[in-house]
């Protein structure tokens, strides 16, 4: 995929992604390759707020994809919305390099007592 962390801190995650080997069969970033970054992002988040009492893991993921990115890198900023003791939901805000939103996700993890 490679994604690359570019900041990580409490208050946001940021990384970013290749278009190129991304795609789906018309040229356009695939939508599963955005859930992707919006999910390793969150997860990230969430890991940093919850470790090494809990164990964050996935439990719902949401993307609405606003426009299509065809080529270049796009960028995803992961913000808490929600944090506390057994879940935390992000938001995370993919856009192309003008700046542009592709993608609006959610996800919510939640934190486990042991190791997945």
């Amino acid at each position: 995929m490679g994604i690359e962390l570019v900041t990580v801190s409490l208050d946001e995650v940021v990384g970013r992604m290749p278009v190129k080997g991304n795609r789906q069969p018309f040229g356009l970033l695939h939508g599963g390759a955005s859930a992707v970054l919006a999910e390793t992002l969150g997860s990230t988040l969430a890991a940093l707020h919850a470790l090494p009492e809990r164990f964050p893991v996935g439990l719902e993921l949401s993307c609405t994809h606003h426009r299509s990115a065809t080529s270049g890198f796009v960028t995803g900023v992961a913000r808490p919305v929600h944090v506390g003791r057994s879940t935390s939901t992000s938001e995370i805000v993919i856009s192309d390099e003008q700046g542009r939103r592709t993608c609006t996700a959610r996800l919510t993890c939640v934190h486990r007592d042991s190791r997945p």
